[in-house]
């Protein structure tokens, strides 16, 4: 199960070395528009714009998860860019009254505070997509990078025109992030509206998918389609927009939890050839490949989304650790589940291979602790063996090895 909890890593990956290209952190829009029921529409156009950059492959642009826990902070420039380990910053505000838009955005080097770019834009409303467009192009412009052919085409590509279905969207998203049964039960139905103003609206196939796939990833729902509708929403959104990478990166987790890992595999593949700087895709990458039986690979891809996104979620640390469980090294894999559940307690499968490792170590009392907590967490998780055999590893003999080593702990399973 994925929950929204986040680790500061500064200290514990050491010092940052700026990237060999153009770096760029996009701190959250600032809503100036005196109403707080528009902060998911800056908050909707700093991430565009972050997805835009993200695919420029000249470009290291960091992640969405790390720059948002900065929202509504006072924070110096110069101590950002050393935080997160780049060179350059974009600021900026949002004004949304009546029909139009007011929005400002400065590039700035961080290690001199100095402006390389600075604007002011006064729209219609209508003119939103294109003025986006506009925004990331004296960005890469200022920065000097270049783009190749497919770049600029899927620069210019937007999945709808319709204002209205593009707020939905944007309200769908604000409400997904807040990762909870009730707030992902209003993402549907904000998604929903949005394709049915425009059925040909990739975006909100793809993040209705997501929300379906949260739904069974967490439990939420007892409907046995709900993995399905994820698979189909995904295919749907792809089919219309082949370039959109949040698809993708549920349609390979509905592959890997169906064990199917070689089109689980591919499809991730082509999700981060599209968006070299998406982390959760690496990071899903890695995962993937974790569970398929190649470790080593995997930990290399979780690490370089970490680089990526330093503020990152509990589950990069749990990939982090489990690829370490799978390649033998249980010292290391001890010393980064406990960092996860310093983060989140609560995270299950932490405590279950935790567990094993313990038994294996002879450990057995420390195993039946961790396993005890188990039903504490979630009093309605399935037996043990049920839910090992769940567990999507390429090679189901791992699951057998778990199953047998919580027996050696003492536990029924």
């Amino acid at each position: 199960v994925r929950k929204k909890s986040l680790i500061t890593v500064s200290g514990d990956e050491g010092e940052y070395k700026l990237p060999d290209r153009p770096s760029i952190a996009v701190l959250p829009f600032v809503n100036i528009s005196g109403d707080p029921e528009q902060e998911y529409f800056s908050d909707g156009i700093t991430e565009d714009l972050i997805t835009d950059l993200s695919k420029v492959s000249g470009l290291f642009v960091i992640a969405r998860n790390s720059v948002f826990t900065f929202k509504g902070m006072a924070v110096k420039v110069k101590e950002l860019g050393k935080k997160l380990g780049v060179r350059h910053v974009l600021e900026g505000s949002v004004r949304k009254a009546g029909n139009r838009v007011r929005i400002t955005a400065q590039l700035v080097d961080a290690s001199t505070e100095g402006y390389l770019w600075a604007e002011r834009y006064d729209r219609e409303l209508i003119d939103i997509f294109s003025l986006q467009d506009e925004v990331t192009q004296k960005i890469v412009t200022a920065l000097t990078v270049k783009l190749t052919e497919d770049e600029q085409e899927r620069l210019l590509q937007k999945d709808t025109d319709n204002l209205e279905a593009y707020d939905y969207n944007l309200r769908g998203l604000e409400s997904i992030y807040r990762w909870t049964k009730e707030s992902v039960a209003e993402a549907r139905r904000m998604l929903e509206k949005a394709i049915s103003i425009d059925p040909e609206y990739a975006s909100a196939y793809s993040n209705l998918g997501k929300c379906h796939w949260a739904n069974w990833a967490n439990g939420w729902s007892q409907d046995p389609q709900s993995l399905e509708q994820a698979s189909e929403l995904s295919q749907r959104a792809i089919t219309l927009d082949d370039s959109l990478t949040s698809a993708r990166v549920v349609l390979s987790d509905v592959y890997l939890w169906k064990k199917i890992h070689d089109q689980a595999i591919a499809v991730i593949e082509r999700a981060v050839k599209l968006n070299p700087n998406c982390a959760d895709a690496i990071e899903q990458q890695g995962e993937i490949l974790i569970w398929a039986g190649r470790p080593q690979e995997g930990m290399e891809l979780v690490r370089k989304a970490m680089r990526l996104n330093p503020i990152y979620p509990v589950w990069y640390l749990w990939n982090l650790g489990h690829a370490y469980f799978l390649a033998e090294q249980h010292n290391e894999a001890i010393e980064i589940f406990k960092r996860a559940l310093i983060v989140n307690p609560d995270f299950i499968p932490v405590h279950l291979i935790l567990a094993l490792i313990y038994a294996e170590k002879g450990f057995k009392e420390a195993a039946m602790v961790e396993v005890a907590k188990i039903p504490r967490i979630s009093p309605e998780t399935p037996s043990l063996e049920t839910w090992c055999q769940r567990l999507p590893y390429k090679d189901h003999t791992v699951s057998e090895r778990i199953i047998e080593g919580l027996r050696k702990a003492g536990q029924p399973v």
